[in-house]
């Protein structure tokens, strides 16, 4: 490596609005961030499906799995 191109890679904090605090390494100190994966609602599983228009039935409708009738294949 060449020297006094790369940046300094020192230890770090993130922290997040919710409190959540992660150190790391970085070239960045202390990061601040709006969401983290303890906070964001995919990966927390509290994710809502804001449906003003119905779309989301109509889709579920429109791709349900027919019931198999004894005699159509």
């Amino acid at each position: 490596m060449k020297e006094g191109i790369h940046p300094e890679y020192t230890e770090t904090t993130i922290t997040c609005v919710c409190g959540n605090v992660i150190k790391t390494r970085s070239s960045k100190k202390d990061i601040k961030v709006e969401i983290c994966s303890n906070c964001h609602p995919f990966m927390t599983g509290k994710q809502k499906i804001i449906d003003t228009a119905g779309r989301v039935e109509r889709f579920q409708k429109k791709y349900e799995r027919k019931e198999k009738s004894g005699n159509k294949k």
